[in-house]
Parts: structure tokens; sequence; C-alpha cells
């Protein structure tokens, strides 16, 4: 595999970062510090990230799922259930700035490696982000979670829908890809902060308390109007017009957010009248009319091309935007032209969506072989080759995944 070695550093150069997690919402996290020049380890267990088996489609010995979260990392095979391997742990976190993982709360603890106990005596420097289902204490404190099923307990799915669905669940898993920004963001916190102090910390982020922080604006209304917000499909509970729309050639997505560009949308499609009914006039007149409005709109829009309507509306200032597919979005003019599409000998993926001017980041390296750096990793850390060799001999530093099921 080759790596963009032209590439500028980028804004994390010189920061190491021990990845412990697997699955969605940890990698997602250290993929973005990686993509922005942070020195990611991915130590994974002996059976590999088990998103690697998430296929198909596969590519060598990684799946589809894999590789989209994990790019810009290096690859470290290592048994950590056994005290030799959680000795090799160690030794790298002595040359490290943060450590992150998503073992079920009390696990790093019982093999010796709690915060408290282990990491923040050894290196008072680190920084320990934990990312968890719902955290380690409370009614449900230690218990397992995945996207969906916190989609579901956390409200989330109660607002998606429609009234003949019932409650459905988001399509991108959002609470995994949620929690793991606020863990880089959390994470980027607590650097700023050594760099005053000196002293790392303990961070806690867990897929409950972040659905529950992405429930805006349903929790504001029910604070406010004590009304249980139920799933309204594609309408929006709190602005009219708001909604998808057909026209001639497919769908449309209209989100009117004041009444002028009500104004501009309903002169546009021929429709001026609408803006000066005064069941139309404000944005709470057109939420008690919106059934009405709604089929207004689609007798203005059904003879209309959808596509030219949009590219007219955007550009006089009224949000809107044709409703695409994935690959009618990876090909588009506009995703090219932002690099939001990036490749890198056989691999292809998303771009980086931050942007920094002088320090920018990019996808420097393909998504990693299981356990390709080990040696690599551990003689940086100045492991010497014989205790390299012992290691992979005795099985603690791991070159060749065992497959699920198999000692």
């Amino acid at each position: 595999m080759s790596e963009q070695t032209d590439q500028p550093a980028g804004a994390l150069a010189g920061l190491r970062i021990l990845d412990l997690t697997r699955v969605l919402g940890g990698p997602y996290c250290t993929q973005f510090l990686g993509d922005h020049g942070a020195d990611i380890i991915k130590i994974e267990p002996p059976q590999g990230d088990e998103t690697r088996e998430w296929g198909p489609p596969f590519r060598g010995d990684a799946s589809s799922y894999f590789v989209g979260v994990n790019r810009n990392k290096r690859s470290v095979g290592l048994d950590l259930s056994r005290e030799e391997g959680r000795g090799v742990l160690l030794r790298l976190l002595d040359r490290a700035d943060v450590l992150i993982e998503n073992f079920k709360p009390g696990t790093l603890e019982k093999w010796g490696l709690g915060y408290e106990e282990t990491l923040k005596p050894r290196r008072p420097e680190i920084v320990h982000c934990r990312i968890s289902g719902f955290g380690a204490d409370g009614p449900l404190g230690g218990l397992p979670g995945y996207d969906a099923a916190v989609q579901a307990c956390a409200g989330l799915m109660s607002i998606n829908g429609t009234p003949e669905t019932g409650p459905v669940r988001v399509g991108t898993p959002l609470v995994d890809l949620g929690t793991g920004l606020i863990a880089a963001n959390a994470i980027l916190m607590a650097l700023y902060e050594r760099a005053r102090s000196g002293h790392g910390q303990f961070l806690e982020v867990t897929l409950y308390d972040s659905a529950i922080s992405l429930l805006h604006p349903q929790a504001a209304n029910w604070f406010m109007s004590g009304r249980t917000p139920k799933p309204i499909g594609n309408a929006h509970p709190n602005i009219s017009p708001y909604d998808q729309f057909r026209t001639a050639t497919g769908g449309i997505f209209l989100a009117v957010g004041n009444d002028r560009q009500f104004r501009r949308f309903c002169e546009e499609v021929g429709a001026p009248g609408l803006a000066t009914d005064r069941r139309f006039a404000t944005n709470r007149a057109r939420l008690e009319h919106r059934d009405v409005l709604s089929a207004e709109i689609t007798r203005a829009l059904a003879p209309l091309d959808g596509e030219a309507l949009c590219d007219r509306l955007i550009r006089l200032g009224v949000p809107c935007g044709p409703v695409r597919d994935i690959p009618s979005v990876m090909a588009h003019p506009h995703t090219l032209h932002r690099e939001m599409v990036v490749e890198i000998d056989d691999y292809r993926g998303t771009g980086v969506p931050a942007k920094l001017s002088r320090t920018p980041g990019a996808a420097r390296t393909p998504p990693p072989r299981y356990g390709e750096h080990g040696r690599a990793v551990l003689a940086e850390a100045g492991f010497e080759i014989e205790e390299i060799e012992a290691l992979v001999s005795g099985g603690i530093l791991i070159e060749a995944r065992r497959k699920p099921g198999r000692p």
C-alpha cells in the first residue's frame, strides 16, 4: 500500500494516540483525528476489529465497513488478555498522548490498567477517553450499547418516520458517528487544557448521552410545551414549508426558513398569491395550515423540472436541494471540487470535511492490513529485535488475524 507522502503534516502532527476502539464510534473519532495528522496506532485484538468481517463487500481482509473509518492508522495486533500484552501496551503508553478505548466499563480495571490506579500514576499527561454505551454507573451503567438500540431507548426513533410507519431507525448510524465526533472534541479540549496545566484526565463519552444531546429541536419543544413529539416524516416540527415534494422529474426538498424566502419561492414557481394569503403569510400561520399549504405547493411543483428549479431557487437564496442517491452525490461536480472523494491506489473514500487553510487534513494512508505495523511501532517504542521476535513467537504480538471462533 502506498502513502501520500507529499501531503502536509496536518494540525495534529506529533500527537500520538493509542486506539483500542472497535466497530464505529471510536474508529470514526480516531480517523477524524488521523486525517489531521495525529499518529493513530490501532491496537487490535487477536481476531481483529470485528467490522473487518461486516460485509460484503470485501477487499482483501477487510470489509467496506472497516475500510470506511480506518484510514490514516497503523495496525498492531496485540493480545491484551495476557499479562505480556498488557506490558507492551504500558510501554507504548509511555510515548503516547491519548488512549482511547471502548471496552465494557471495568475491563481495563480488571486487567490492572485502570486510569486512576495505573495509567495516571505511570503517565500523568495521558488523556484517557472511554466510549461506552451507557457509562460505568447509574441504572444502565456497564450495559452494552449499539447504535440502533440506543436510537430506540434514547428517543431518536420516536421522532423518525411517519404517523403510518411509526418509529423508524435513522438510516445512517447517527448515534455512533455523533459520539465519535463528540469524543474527538472532548479529546482536543482535554489536550488544550493539558497545555496549561500539564495534566491529563479521564474522559467518558457515551452513546446514550450523545443520542440525547442530538434530540433537537424535539427535546426543546417538549421542555417548553409539554407535548410529546411524534414522527412527522420529512416535515419539520417548527418550520413550514420544510419538506420533500415531488416535481415532474423527481423529489426535491424545500427548507424555507423565513418569510422573505417564502415570497421568493412563491414567485419563482408561479404562485405569488400564496405569499399574500393570510393563511401562509408567516411561519406560524404556515404551520397552522401546513396540510393546505403542502397541497398547494404540490400542485405548483407538479409540472416543473426539479433539478432546474432547485438551481434557480438556491441562487435566489431559497434553501433547497434535489433528492439524489449516493452515486449521484459522489459524481457531482461540487463534491469533486470540495475534494470529498479521495483515492489512494485502490482505496476510495469520503474526503476530509474540516478544511484548515494552513494545515489541511488529508487521506495519507489507506486502511491498514491487520497487524501490518506491529514490528515498526514496537521498534519505535524502544523494543529490541529479540524482544519483538519473542513477542511474535509467544503469540503476544500477532501478525496474522485469528479467525473468529478459533483459539
